[in-house]
């Protein structure tokens, strides 16, 4: 069926009225399902606020305790992370075949299925990033909005509808990062975006704030010398920084013109730097170490950027491949390719990160835009779309060897949802997990939004809608 996530009730900030019909826009049966209670007896959304304000001089106290609590306790972050990496799983990996391994007639053997600490792990899929357990927590309960890839891609990396009106000037998280925590007198950027030539970017937010786009292949940072040569690029740049000096200096040419120059100042930090050359300068013995790979490669760049310190806050690294309609088994190819590259991309990085003491303050968030089918395979031998997904997370004092949330028996749908909003977990949580985990208030409004509106970092978040999984810490 189509989903209709244009009409989704998120898009004008109501969650409640989602399941007040008899069906949700999956087409799933809500009227009978006990998860119905998740949104109306444990949740208070913006409009059911309202509704409920007329009758508050007499009723206040049949409002549920503890989300007035929830809605109007003091904002307190979790501050365990100084940094992020946000690695997206683009096409949708199969939730039941890795994070939320589900065995049946049609796993294959090689899967090795391995219990830690009684979480199910698919040890021969992946066997390096089995071997960092201890600093993994699975998030199980994770349901996606909608299963159009573009969507539901776009909404895990803002953390809201985009295709709300007022989601079209909205930027990444990692450019509320940016703005939050970059230093501009630092000489790297505080957002890169790996793997992909372009993608969402800062919104309305400042240029500062843009993610740097690049694909690493070790050879130092793409784009960062001129094919003239240093000595001619140094006369060419000094000879424009002479001829606009006065323009660079006036104030009577606005903002735009501020930030381009700061733009422009940032960009020729770059170039011709050894210091940053040598963060994206590597081996092939490397390379081989993290698989050879373009994920690999993207990794090991990672790795590198928080090791120097320089000024990246947040790293995005998109790994494609999981759009396994047809033979999703395949030898050497779909899952058993992607997993093969995550995996050795991943354990090395966790492991490496671990060594140089990096993983306690790096956040590390693993994810698709949705989940697979589950059960047997369809009839091409492959598994379609599914909103019930699950998020890989770890370091920054995250507690491994542990899944939040159970899924039934074939990994369709949430039975318990293991944290303490008893619902199901949004990409709005995720964000709002991510937020908190930096510092960052993720209820905060900004005031300076163009559309009047004032900028939610997480829409509902401040009249407590959605709220960080605290439960990953213990």
């Amino acid at each position: 069926m189509k989903h209709d996530y244009l009409n989704h009730p998120q898009a004008d900030g109501d969650v409640t009225d989602v399941y007040t019909g008899k069906k949700d826009y999956f087409g799933q049966d809500w009227s009978k399902s006990p998860k119905t209670r998740f949104w109306r007896g444990q949740h208070l959304s913006r409009r059911a606020f309202f509704r409920n304000a007329s009758a508050a001089v007499g009723g206040y106290f049949l409002l549920p305790t503890a989300l007035s609590e929830r809605a109007n306790a003091a904002v307190s972050t979790l501050s365990t992370a100084k940094n992020c990496i946000f690695i997206l799983l683009a096409g949708a990996a199969s939730h039941v075949d890795t994070f939320d391994l589900k065995v049946g007639s049609w796993t294959p053997a090689y899967f090795n299925p391995t219990s830690y600490n009684g979480v199910l792990f698919p040890q021969g899929l992946m066997p390096k990033i089995a071997e960092q357990m201890d600093s993994i927590a699975l998030v199980r309960s994770v349901r996606a909005w909608a299963t159009a890839h573009e969507v539901a891609q776009v909404w895990s990396q803002m953390a809201r509808n985009p295709a709300n009106a007022l989601a079209k000037l909205a930027p990444h998280m990692g450019s509320v990062v940016a703005m939050e925590l970059g230093d501009k007198t630092q000489i790297l950027p505080p957002f890169f975006s790996m793997n992909i030539g372009a993608g969402l970017g800062q919104g309305y937010l400042a240029p500062f704030n843009a993610p740097t786009f690049i694909s690493p292949g070790g050879g130092g940072l793409p784009g960062s010398t001129h094919p003239d040569g240093e000595a001619v690029f140094n006369r060419r740049y000094a000879l424009a920084l002479d001829l606009d000096s006065d323009l660079r200096s006036s104030a009577r040419l606005g903002e735009a013109t501020n930030e381009m120059v700061t733009f422009n100042e940032a960009a020729r930090k770059l170039m011709y730097n050894p210091q940053v050359s040598s963060i994206f300068t590597f081996d092939q013995a490397q390379r081989n170490l993290y698989g050879n790979t373009g994920f690999g490669n993207a990794c090991i760049a990672a790795r590198n950027l928080l090791r120097a310190r320089m000024g990246t806050r947040f790293v995005q690294i998109t790994i494609g491949g999981w759009d396994n309609h047809v033979n999703i088994y395949a030898n050497n190819a779909n899952l058993q390719a992607a997993t093969r590259a995550l995996d050795n991309g991943l354990g090395p990085l966790l492991a490496d990160l671990k060594q140089d003491g990096l993983l306690n303050e790096t956040l590390v968030v693993v994810m698709g835009e949705f989940g697979r089918t589950v059960g047997p395979l369809n009839v091409q031998g492959g598994r379609d779309h599914h909103p019930q997904q699950t998020v890989l997370m770890a370091g920054a004092g995250i507690r491994g060897r542990r899944a939040i949330g159970v899924t039934n028996a074939d990994g369709s749908t949430v039975i318990e949802p293991g944290w303490s909003y008893n619902r199901e977990i949004r990409a709005e949580d995720i964000g709002a997990t991510i937020y908190s985990a930096l510092g960052i208030d993720w209820t905060q409004i900004k005031r300076d939004y163009p559309l009047g509106r004032g900028f939610e970092y997480i829409p509902g978040a401040s009249t407590g809608d959605y709220a960080p999984i605290r439960e990953l810490w213990g």
